[in-house]
């Protein structure tokens, strides 16, 4: 004897067709959310220093997304540096912005406002430390800028804070072995040349707008940064974790290193935004970021080092929901 099945109504048939083909319509766009129209509004993208690779690269970036999302509008926002950036994110006074990785964990470990709110879009490329001092000075080490008048970047800028972990590294306390002057890549490198101070740091892609011109002069020399001091630099707390020893290219700053690499420390770059911005907007701004490396790389040096294998790894941040679609959405 054969079993009975109950009759399904024709409504109910309706109803469930209805409801499988919202849910499969969710799916899609869960799946291919870029299929959307691109996001508008304004947006606030915190950059760096005129003359330095930050706001190169930011206004680089800015053409791009214009092609993208023609109904976006991204207003550039100058800044002393890493740590005015992440600070300005994390209260919501910018949108994007580029960091090194250490600033942004100084700030996270310092339980700074906003802080659990900073997330990750893509690892962009790497910072080189760069201390210069004039071609014929005498100072030939970190140790040797002892009671020197040395820059060491503007009061918020990543360089600061690299500058004052070395020198300490060095057995220099910034605040009383040097004298500390605070310029940075803006007006830098041509006061170092007309003999306002002995010193300058600078950490940032390669090569610098701001150093070529001045390297075209031949007008100053390299410091080297010893592996020592980047083991001495790990033994000073979490943040230091980022740095890693180094050398700078022989073609960073050819008239200037003349063939011969230049032992330095690198941090990596992040860019950076909230957990609060719209997961569609990170999403597309992440793809517009790795799509365009080449083009943008074409006038950024260090936009060439941009990569989707490595873009993800945004340590110490986890990634924005946005930045994870797209990334997920790119797996091979």
């Amino acid at each position: 004897m054969s079993k009975m099945f109950p009759r399904i109504s024709r409504r109910r048939a309706l109803r469930s067709a209805t409801v499988g083909a919202v849910a499969l319509g969710l799916l899609l766009w869960w799946l291919l959310p870029l299929s959307e129209g691109p996001p508008n509004g304004t947006i606030v993208f915190s950059t760096g220093a005129p003359r330095g690779v930050y706001q190169e690269y930011a206004e680089r970036l800015r053409a791009e997304l214009a092609q993208d999302m023609p109904g976006l509008r991204v207003k550039l926002l100058d800044s002393a540096g890493s740590q005015e950036n992440v600070q300005r994110v994390a209260t919501g006074k910018a949108d994007f912005t580029i960091a090194a990785a250490d600033a942004v964990d100084t700030y996270r470990l310092e339980h700074r406002e906003g802080a659990g709110r900073l997330r990750g879009v893509a690892r962009l490329y790497d910072d080189y430390v760069q201390l210069i001092v004039p071609r014929d000075s005498k100072i030939n080490s970190v140790a040797d800028l002892r009671h020197k008048r040395v820059a060491t970047g503007l009061p918020d800028s990543g360089v600061r804070l690299i500058a004052d972990r070395v020198l300490r590294a060095a057995g220099i306390d910034p605040h009383k072995d040097i004298i500390p002057v605070a310029s940075g890549i803006e007006h830098g490198p041509n006061r170092l040349a007309e003999g306002k101070f002995d010193a300058f740091f600078w950490s940032g892609g390669l090569p610098t707008k701001g150093l070529v011109g001045l390297a075209g002069r031949s007008a100053f020399k390299f410091i080297p940064i010893s592996g020592d001091l980047v083991a001495k630099l790990h033994s000073g707390g979490e943040a230091a974790r980022y740095y890693r020893a180094t050398n700078m290219p022989e073609s960073a700053y050819p008239s200037v290193q003349h063939g011969s690499s230049v032992p330095t420390i690198a941090v990596s770059n992040l860019l950076v935004t909230r957990k609060d911005v719209d997961p569609r907007l990170t999403e597309w701004v992440t793809r517009t970021v790795i799509n365009s490396r080449d083009d943008i790389g074409a006038h950024v040096h260090s936009a060439q080092l941009v990569d989707l294998r490595t873009a993800i790894y945004t340590d110490p941040l986890p990634l924005q929901e946005g930045a994870r679609r797209y990334y997920r959405s790119v797996k091979p």
